[in-house]
């Protein structure tokens, strides 16, 4: 028996249909914001040239500086050669000089709105539920906890989407995660997110996107919402979704781009539609006991390679990639990861950058110092966090207690900006990613929570946020 209802990713998917699909050809899918960076446009852009075609819809990008972009204070574009190596700096410069040419206004240098691209589309409103949202960068996901459907393209598809607003696409299956129970102390988003990757592995979601559902999700503010969807790529998924509800109405209706008068009443009006029907069917389920966490760490070279704090690190199964990916991080089997030394803290990246995130460092950072030795090194994901938290007071925590406070961007989180751990060295880090090399060359990476980092700043060794709670 054929069901008749529909997911909340089904009802976005159809109503953003131009073409469906076929068992020969992908659908043909609307693309109501295309988000795009320096890093994977030079060549799309540099298609639009060679075919002598525009951007279709310029008014339909958002476009900033983040990958490449230093986190040292930038006031010209000569800076850039000092600042960064020639590839970085090149690509900056690519991304004026098209945005220029092509007509799409673009938050630069001097722009109070630049930040990373995952950071500042929700806050100036341009994320919002019900929208098809593209970016060159597989965290795009992190746009779902608005109830949008959001996820990364290649370079080609880019190019494709500048020059038609739309995207060729294979219909993914659907995968529910079911949360329940409430927070502990010391206990954030980043761990959920780490447990249920933990429990999926990071192929578990391949072809899927995940909705997050169950009594935990209505709980969880939008910023962690974000931090949630933002990791499911980590797992494999296409996209991650929240079914947008009044929170979610709550922090759009003042941003610079929602909508406004009559329009935001209509798009209420709409955007209340967007959820899972009581009667629809999922491909695929888990469920996941919040209440029963505790702060997560990765050991590993995946963020599948997760346990709580204070277990110890699993035995080897004699599969020779585990054994690899241990020996890289210089960590044993059968040990605690717990209280092991660190060199570095990094506290940002588009999982964890926003005011919510630098409040939660700045509670265990207060009165404290940086352990000698470690390196604290703490980037807002905009240029819009960063005053914000200057106003709180924030900054001036930060630097009191030893640690680092940069201009915006994506910074350590991949190590192209000038930003890197450094050879050989481990860091715990709020990114989403600890592949090998991904925070520079040779970096070992912890991947962990906001206060689980600052608290391992502290300590001078992987540490338990409770403890300083």
């Amino acid at each position: 028996m054929n069901k008749s209802g529909k997911t909340l990713f089904e009802k976005v998917w159809e109503d953003h249909l131009v073409v469906e699909e076929t068992q020969e050809t992908p659908a043909i899918l609307y693309i109501d914001l295309h988000l795009i960076h320096e890093v994977t446009t030079p060549q799309a852009f540099q298609s639009l040239r060679d075919q002598g075609l525009p951007v279709r819809a310029p008014n339909k990008v958002l476009a900033t500086m983040d990958h490449s972009t230093p986190t040292l204070p930038i006031r010209s574009i000569r800076d850039l050669d000092i600042v960064v190596e020639k590839g970085p700096a090149d690509q900056i410069r690519d991304m004026i000089r098209n945005c220029e040419e092509f007509g799409i206004e673009l938050f630069g240098f001097d722009s109070d709105k630049r930040g990373i691209v995952h950071v500042i589309g929700p806050e100036l409103g341009a994320t919002q539920p019900g929208k098809t949202i593209v970016c060159g960068d597989s965290h795009t996901s992190t746009h779902g906890a608005f109830g949008a459907l959001a996820f990364g393209i290649g370079t080609t598809e880019v190019g494709h989407v500048l020059a038609s607003q739309c995207l060729l696409q294979r219909k993914p299956k659907t995968f529910a995660v079911n949360m329940n129970g409430t927070l502990n102390p010391g206990v954030t988003a980043k761990d959920i997110i780490l447990k249920i990757i933990q429990q999926t592995g990071v192929g578990g979601g391949v072809g899927h996107v995940i909705e997050y559902r169950g009594s935990t999700a209505g709980s969880l503010s939008l910023e962690e919402r974000m931090t949630i969807c933002n990791m499911s790529i980590e797992a494999g998924a296409r996209a991650g979704m929240f079914a947008p509800d009044d929170k979610t109405f709550e922090y759009l209706i003042d941003k610079p781009m929602s909508p406004k008068g009559s329009d935001w009443d209509q798009a209420i009006e709409k955007w209340s539609q967007l959820f899972t029907d009581e009667d629809a069917d999922f491909d695929n389920e888990i469920s996941i006991d919040v209440g029963r966490l505790t702060p997560m760490v990765t050991y590993g070279t995946n963020p599948g390679m997760a346990i709580q704090i204070d277990d110890i690190v699993p035995e080897e199964n004699g599969d020779l990639g585990y054994r690899q990916s241990l020996n890289y991080m210089q960590i044993e089997a059968g040990k605690p990861i717990l209280g092991k030394d660190i060199d570095v803290v990094f506290i940002g990246s588009c999982t964890n950058s926003r005011i919510s995130d630098l409040q939660d460092a700045a509670e265990i950072f207060k009165d404290r110092k940086v352990s000698d030795g470690v390196k604290a090194l703490i980037v807002p994901g905009s240029q819009a966090v960063k005053k914000e938290a200057e106003n709180l007071g924030l900054d001036k925590i930060f630097e009191s207690a030893g640690a680092e406070w940069r201009e915006s961007g994506c910074s350590m989180c991949l190590g192209m900006n000038g930003d890197t751990v450094g050879n050989g060295k481990l860091a715990v880090s709020t990114s989403n990613r600890n592949f090998e090399g991904r925070q520079g060359k040779g970096a070992r990476t912890i991947l962990a929570s906001p206060k689980t980092a600052a608290a391992s700043a502290i300590a001078g060794s992987v540490e338990d946020p409770r403890k300083y709670s």
